[in-house]
């Protein structure tokens, strides 16, 4: 991984990132896309600011930011380069900066292949071979169809929460602070947005759906707030080299 950690992949880049694709369109189709014109420049924005700070294989992908008209704070990325943020995410990210943070760790998840990673543990607990092919559309039930979004790391649109394991979350934390950082976001808003989804869930009758997912908020918060000093000099870095995003 871009962490130096060993990983089983046993799928290719190409079907993973056609599958991503595939998925993404899929959810395109079923899901409500928001016509606020603001909210899509502000991801655009972000979006377009972390991703030309990739390596150049991964600026190649065909990247795409859509926004959901759904409530729930939730973001996402997909292998093949595609992005989703529901609107609800807004309530919870103050700032453009907080907004990079969330997109950063989903970016992350696809930067060091955690999708094709879970499919790969998957096909050896003989459960992933017949979902991969779901990608296709080839006798596929809307079950394996929604498994397979799961697998990829959006299942909480679709109502099937695969969490990544803590380790997989760790790694995406720590590459989206450091890919934040790099694009001219303050990495000090980090852990702000994960205070914020704490604060979000206090009194609700259930917690958003991105906490239920991301185990641990408060502990994520901490370790990221020890790393912001950190990346205080790529930070300054990026801002004395141009790169200061106002995505709004």
């Amino acid at each position: 991984s871009p962490t130096g950690r060993k990983q089983l992949i046993m799928v290719s880049d190409s079907d993973v990132n056609q599958m991503g694709l595939a998925a993404f369109a899929q959810m395109k189709q079923k899901d409500k896309l928001s016509t606020d014109p603001r909210k899509k420049g502000t991801i655009d924005c972000v979006v377009n600011s972390l991703v030309a700070q990739l390596p150049e294989d991964w600026k190649k992908l065909p990247w795409e930011a859509q926004a959901f008209a759904i409530d729930s704070p939730n973001a996402f990325a997909l292998p093949g380069g595609k992005v989703g943020v529901n609107t609800g995410m807004f309530k919870v990210a103050a700032n453009q900066d907080q907004l990079a943070a969330v997109i950063g760790h989903e970016i992350g998840h696809v930067l060091a292949r955690h999708s094709a990673e879970r499919l790969s543990h998957e096909q050896l607990a003989q459960v992933g071979t017949a979902v991969a092919g779901a990608y296709i559309g080839r006798n596929a039930s809307p079950a394996q169809v929604n498994q397979l979004i799961a697998l990829l790391g959006a299942g909480t649109q679709v109502g099937v929460l695969l969490p990544y394991s803590r380790l997989q979350e760790s790694e995406a934390d720590r590459i989206g602070q450091e890919l934040m950082a790099r694009a001219g976001f303050d990495p000090a808003q980090a852990p702000e947005l994960w205070h914020n989804m704490i604060r979000a869930s206090q009194g609700a009758a259930s917690p958003p759906r991105l906490l239920s997912t991301h185990p641990d908020s408060a502990d994520r918060a901490r370790v990221l707030a020890q790393d912001a000093p950190r990346l205080a000099g790529a930070y300054q870095q990026a801002r004395a080299a141009g790169r200061t995003p106002k995505c709004g």
